[in-house]
Formats: structure tokens, C-alpha cells, sequence
């Protein structure tokens, strides 16, 4: 039996499994190493957030993402945006530097035993272990309108379906959504040859300003802190003291994660979409229907003014939501005694992201109604894997197993394998 399964390669679950490598704990890591970065993301994508908070976590500090661009001669400076592929490519490099290993497969089921879990994989393995962690990133809660969920994928699809754009060359795409993923899509797909256009509820375009430098007076710094998810002291408590959001009452942690950190897009972005690429702003989607081999989109405004246009294909850019229901591979005795966090449907997490099932932990998106915003993003994983691991000593006691002679050590930590 093994002490701990990792459910996904994201920057949540390499991270947590590097931590665990180095305590000691005997420990698998399943799924594709940085499966949405490389798979869900179109090409000529950039880094929003800043190198220097988008780093995976191991516990030496040592394997960032400067070390790993300064070991290829690559730049990964404040106020330069960083390509995603390069993101992408530091992640694999974590995994293959700072976790013993990463197996490629896919879970299909998580299911309880008296002491522990079963967890099975598409191959057909079954493993058991006294306690799993759930990193499964973003991708399971994919988010579409309610009016574009019953058209086949051939007319609407999700921002993050697709790698290459260039399908859509010559096209009429409508972008819904006024976010980054909204913004940066439309600007590579005119990029591509396409006609985009972005149509979105909001009364306008949030773009965030250029970044303040890192050095900078006392005051200045005291007025508008630098933080992990920018600056600012609102942005600076939901990316420095996670800990402190996991205190308030659920309803309050579910609209703080809802809420904060807006719909906004990156300061570098604008040139690229303003005077380039119509919005159509203040606009409701009401309904959409299969019309001469594309769609018809009705809108209308907060005013009841309505407007109908036809486009060859919708993008919808409306992010992600929560929602432990829609994790298949969990077994549904496990998910029906999951108590929630606030109002919503992800499940609720203590203090070292421990669920109300013993030994289920979770990490990533489904935990941000518990800790707040930065759960949403790559600077939330050093802190959840710390903790998380934690957890999961306390969960295992002294139930640990010794390691096995000539097993796989990352450099600086203690891989180890539970014999069961």
C-alpha cells in the first residue's frame, strides 16, 4: 500500500509530490505532466502573471523558473511577458528534477477501502493507498453559457480546446467573454487570418496597468505592495495570507473567490485589441441556434434592446467553475459525503486541504472557496503543497513505510515506496 497518490502533473500536483518526495512519504504521481499548458493552450500565448510568481514549488527553492531559463540563456525578467511554451517546458523540467516520477496515466476511478483508497487507472492498474491528493487542474470544470450548451463542437467550443487557430482562418468567430483568455484569443485569431469579434456582459474592458517596478521607495511600496497576483493590498491578502480567507465564513469565501481578481486583460494585450478587433459591450446572451451552417446569437442589453448576429463560430472564453459533482473518476459514495465550502459545489477543505472524507485531499481550483484566489493560479502551489503535505503526515502518523533500496530519489529528497 502506498502512502500517498497524486492525481495530475499540473503545478499543483508536481509540486505536492516534490514536497512529499522529500518527507518521506512513498508516493505516485499519475497523469500528463502539464497536461492544460500543453494541451489547452493556443500557440503565441503568453505568461500573464510574472516570472518571478509563477514558479512551481519544491522545497529547496531551487528549481524556479529563473534557474531554468538562466540554464538556457532565456530572459525571464519583471514587465516581460513570458511565452506559455517556455512556461510549459519549465514545468516538464520540474517534473523530470524535482519529482522522482511521473507516470502518464489517467485515473478513471478513486473509490473508498476500509483503510484508504483503490484508485484505478485507464490501463487497467489498481492501486492502494492510504491517502490521495486531487490535483486535477481546471479542465473538468469547463464553463459554458447556458444558452450554448446544447450545439455540437462543431459551432461552439471552449477557449481552452484549442492549440491551433488556425483552423479558423477566414472566419467569422465570436469571442464571448471579456477576460484574458477572452482578450488574447481574439487578438491570435486575427493574428491567424481570422475575423473575430468579443462580445461580453460587462459595460467595459478591464485592462491592468503596467507593472510598478520591483524597486521602488519605501513609501510607494507600503501604498501599493507588490504580491504574487500583482499589486495592490486587496490582491496582496488573497496571495500572501491564504490562510487568513480559509477563517471567514463560507458564504463571504465563496464571493471573494467568485468575485475578486475580476475579469481583466494584460497590459501588453491592448495595443493588440483596441481599434483592431470589435467589442461589443453591455450584451446578454439570450439564446443560440444552429443558422446556415453556423449560429445566431441573440443578445440584449441591460435595457432590453435586442440584437441578433450570425457567426460562423463562438469561443466561449467563460472560464471555469468548481464543481466537485463533475468529477467523474470519484466515486459516488465519496462525493455525496463531501461537506461544501459556503455556497457553491466545491468541496470544503481544512487548514492542510484535508476534505471531510479522512484522507481525501484536494488541491488547485476546487479549493480557492476555501483559501481564496491565488488557488486559481500557479502562485497558490507552494503554499497548498506545503500544507497539503503536512496534512498528510498527520493523516499517516507513523503508518510511513522505509524506503526501498535503489528506488528513483529526486536530487535533496527521500523517494520512498510503501510495502503493502
Amino acid at each position: 500500500m502506498y502512502d500517498l497518490v497524486v492525481v495530475g502533473a499540473g503545478p499543483y500536483g508536481l509540486s505536492i509530490a516534490s514536497h512529499a518526495a522529500a518527507a518521506g512519504i512513498g508516493v505516485r504521481v499519475l497523469g500528463r505532466p502539464m497536461a492544460s499548458w500543453r494541451d489547452h493552450m493556443p500557440e503565441g500565448m503568453f505568461l500573464k502573471s510574472e516570472p518571478w510568481s509563477s514558479n512551481l514549488s519544491d522545497p529547496s527553492g531551487e528549481h524556479t523558473l529563473a534557474a531554468y531559463c538562466a540554464s538556457r540563456g532565456l530572459r525571464a525578467e519583471h514587465g516581460t511577458p513570458l511565452p506559455i511554451g517556455v512556461f510549459t517546458e519549465y514545468g516538464l523540467w520540474f517534473g523530470r528534477s524535482a519529482v522522482p516520477s511521473v507516470e502518464e496515466e489517467t485515473v478513471v476511478s478513486v473509490r473508498p477501502r476500509t483503510e484508504g483508497f483503490l484508485v484505478e487507472t485507464e490501463g487497467g492498474e489498481t492501486i492502494l493507498t492510504r491517502t490521495v491528493a486531487l490535483a486535477v487542474g481546471v479542465m473538468p470544470f469547463v464553463h459554458r453559457p447556458e444558452p450554448l450548451r446544447a450545439l455540437p463542437r462543431e459551432l461552439v467550443t471552449h477557449s481552452s480546446h484549442h492549440r491551433d487557430l488556425s483552423r479558423f482562418r477566414g472566419l467569422d468567430v465570436t469571442v464571448i467573454g471579456a477576460g484574458q483568455a477572452a482578450l488574447e484569443t481574439a487578438a491570435l485569431l486575427a493574428e491567424c487570418g481570422a475575423h473575430p469579434r468579443v462580445v461580453a456582459r460587462a459595460g467595459s474592458v478591464a485592462w491592468n496597468t503596467p507593472p510598478q517596478p520591483l524597486e521602488r521607495s519605501a513609501l510607494r511600496s507600503l501604498i501599493d505592495p507588490h504580491c504574487g497576483l500583482g499589486t495592490g493590498w486587496p490582491s496582496w491578502v488573497w496571495s500572501e495570507t491564504p490562510w487568513v480567507v480559509r477563517r471567514l465564513p463560507g458564504a463571504l469565501r465563496t464571493r471573494i473567490a467568485d468575485r475578486a481578481l475580476g475579469p481583466a486583460g494584460a497590459w501588453w494585450l491592448r495595443d493588440r485589441v483596441e481599434s483592431r478587433i470589435p467589442v461589443l459591450l453591455g450584451q446578454r446572451l439570450r439564446a443560440a441556434v444552429p443558422a446556415g451552417g453556423g449560429v445566431r446569437l441573440s443578445l440584449e442589453t441591460a435595457e432590453g434592446a435586442a440584437t441578433t448576429l450570425e457567426t460562423d463560430h463562438v469561443v466561449a472564453a467563460t472560464g471555469f467553475v468548481p464543481d466537485v459533482g463533475r468529477l467523474g473518476l470519484l466515486d459516488p459514495y465519496v462525493r455525496n459525503r463531501l461537506r461544501l465550502a459556503g455556497t457553491g459545489r466545491a468541496p470544503e477543505v481544512d487548514g492542510r486541504f484535508e476534505s471531510s472524507v479522512p484522507g481525501l485531499f484536494f488541491a488547485g481550483l476546487l479549493t480557492a472557496p476555501s483559501f481564496g484566489p491565488s488557488m486559481r493560479f500557479v502562485y497558490g502551489a507552494g503554499f497548498t503543497a506545503e500544507r497539503l503535505v503536512r496534512g498528510v503526515r498527520r493523516r499517516l502518523g507513523g503508518r510511513r513505510g522505509a524506503p526501498v533500496p535503489g528506488s528513483r530519489r529526486s536530487a535533496g529528497s527521500r523517494a520512498t515506496v510503501t510495502l503493502g
